[in-house]
Formats: C-alpha cells, structure tokens, sequence
C-alpha cells in the first residue's frame, strides 16, 4: 500500500479522474481518494516492487493533473497545479 497527501481534492469529480488516471497505469491495481483527508492510497500489482522510480511516477501523473504532493509546490507553480486540478475535476465529473 503506497499513501499521497495531495493537494486541491475538492470532491467526487476530483476522486473519480484521480482514480481512472492512476488505475489505468500498468503497476496500479486499486486506488482509493480521501476527499476529505486529501489522501490518495493504492496498492501495486503484485509483481511491482514500491521502489522511488514507481513512486516518483505516481507522483508525478498527480501533479501532472493538478494534485502535487502536500508542500511540494508554491508560488506559481501551487496556481498552476490548482488550475489543472479544476479540469481533471471536470473530466472527473464527466465520466462518473
């Protein structure tokens, strides 16, 4: 079980995108989303390994859709996140 504090999870929508996006990835078996905690949880397929390389991917495919790691971006950078956590909400909302 692999756990992410994120940021900008605002609600069902914002869960539902989170979940495909991450499910979708070959080493991701299941995902579960906090909406309240801002806490992202998943298990690896059984034949991965949670080294840094699996773990950094991850990450980066949350920050990619706008939901970094807690404190792990500011200034510009937190606006932009929390921009394109608006439209992974939307496609979230779309496809529930």
């Amino acid at each position: 079980m692999m756990e992410f504090q994120v940021e900008n999870i605002k609600c069902g929508g914002c869960a539902n995108g989170i979940r495909k996006q991450l499910e979708a990835m070959d080493e991701v078996e299941t995902v579960t989303v906090d909406v309240e905690a801002g806490c992202v949880r998943l298990s690896l397929a059984p034949n991965i390994k949670p080294e840094g390389s699996v773990r950094e991917k991850i990450a980066q495919t949350l920050l990619k859709m706008g939901y970094p790691e807690s404190g792990t971006v500011e200034g510009l950078k937190a606006a932009g996140a929390k921009a394109k956590s608006f439209v992974s909400c939307a496609v979230g909302k779309m496809s529930d």
